[in-house]
């Protein structure tokens, strides 16, 4: 089985920071392409930032310059530095990833797999 777990939410003032972290855990999984969503109460599931398995990057206009988007393969992990938080970047972050895993000796692979989410607060 695969398992997305999304951690490193909280509450931080306005121009502050957070990391947040999402672990992909299962039988030799390895993860292709993922990303950040988030999602704020009464709005629409935004992409926050993506990132390929050959690595390549992409962020949403609201975070470009703010976020940072990354990955450490040995780990299994994505990262999402956010820097210069703002109010309107409350939401809960939801961490969607892309790859392999292997189950009774045959490698499969995993689409669209989600975890939990973690919420992320700005306020002062």
């Amino acid at each position: 089985q695969v398992q997305v777990v999304e951690s490193g939410g909280g509450l931080v003032q306005p121009g502050g920071s957070l990391r947040l972290s999402c672990v992909v855990s299962g039988s030799g999984v390895r993860i292709d392409d993922g990303g950040w969503y988030r999602q704020a109460p009464g709005k629409q599931r935004e992409l926050v930032a993506s990132i390929s398995s050959s690595g390549p990057t992409h962020y949403g206009d609201s975070v470009k310059g703010r976020f940072t988007i990354s990955r450490d393969n040995a780990k299994n992990t994505m990262y999402l530095q956010m820097n210069s938080l703002k109010p309107v970047d409350t939401a809960v972050y939801l961490c969607q990833a892309d790859g392999e895993y292997e189950e009774d000796g045959v490698v499969r692979l995993f689409r669209n797999f989600w975890g939990q989410g973690t919420q992320v607060t700005v306020s002062s």
